[in-house]
């Protein structure tokens, strides 16, 4: 990740059970895509089963829980910008950003550089984003569907990046660089999501690109997964950062944007939906 937030990363190390098929609630759920309604945005969304993982941390953030994981589904990919702006920017980008809550939505100000860097947005996963922006466009998407989205918990994030496997697996470079956009094969920015290989269970970038937005065992907001910055040692389901000032160091507004983070192009997220 950048270099702005290493100081408050933290490595985690957990154990993972799947529950055997035998176990698997009855009507598990498949996975599906979600049309949403009014805007051409479809999300594909993966069916996770339930299971039971084991979150371990070290340091300034120490913890060890157990939690179990109930079944829900997540998306198949970070959320890019082609999902996110019907919701941000609904009206043509020449014109007026409409009035947070004029139709009972909370949306964000407009940013005062291209969100997106100039990186590239169609394809690509929402970036420079805080987490009451993930919050807030789950709350869109639960209106506009009718059903439960929200972010990921930590535990429920990394269970899902896991996909079964279990401990601390080693990683060579070359099944790296078929899973993870990293710093050594990034360019220095994101890529457009999901072309890299999934994980078993067909997620995609869970690991590397954008770091996704959760919610910590401790109910605080957390960033999942490791970056397109970050370096190889630092692409590991249990990678954790917690934001510092530096992610919004450059921001000339007063009092700094709560939606925006000038200086975070490593922070972004996926939906989770509760059964």
């Amino acid at each position: 990740m950048a270099a702005a937030c290493a100081a408050a990363a933290t490595l985690l190390a957990a154990t993972a059970m799947p529950i055997p098929a035998q176990d698997a609630p009855t009507g598990s759920p498949k996975s599906y895509v979600e049309a949403v309604p009014d805007t051409t945005v479809k999300l594909a969304m993966i069916a996770v089963p339930g299971g039971v993982i084991t979150i371990k941390r070290t340091g300034k953030n120490a913890v060890s829980q157990a939690v179990t994981i109930k079944p829900f589904w997540i998306e198949q990919t970070e959320l890019t910008w082609d999902a996110f702006d019907p919701y941000a920017f609904p009206l043509a980008a020449s014109g007026p950003a409409p009035k947070a809550g004029a139709d009972a939505v909370s949306r964000p100000s407009r940013p005062y550089i291209p969100a997106d860097l100039g990186w590239g947005h169609k394809g690509f996963p929402v970036i420079n984003v805080t987490y009451h922006t993930g919050q807030q466009y789950c709350a869109w998407l639960s209106a506009k569907t009718g059903k439960k989205y929200r972010l990921p918990t930590e535990a429920e994030w990394e269970w899902a990046a896991r996909a079964g496997v279990k401990g601390s697996p080693k990683t060579t470079t070359a099944q790296l660089q078929k899973v993870a956009w990293y710093a050594a094969n990034s360019k220095g920015q994101t890529q457009p999501a999901g072309r890299k290989a999934p994980n078993a269970w067909g997620i995609h970038d869970m690991l590397g690109n954008a770091g996704e937005w959760c919610t910590g065992l401790d109910g605080k907001p957390v960033l999942c997964g490791g970056t397109y910055d970050d370096p190889a040692a630092r692409i590991l389901f249990g990678t954790r950062a917690w934001q510092t000032p530096d992610w919004n160091a450059t921001d000339p507004q007063i009092p700094k944007s709560k939606w925006w983070l000038a200086d975070g192009s490593f922070a972004g997220f996926r939906v989770l939906r509760e059964p």
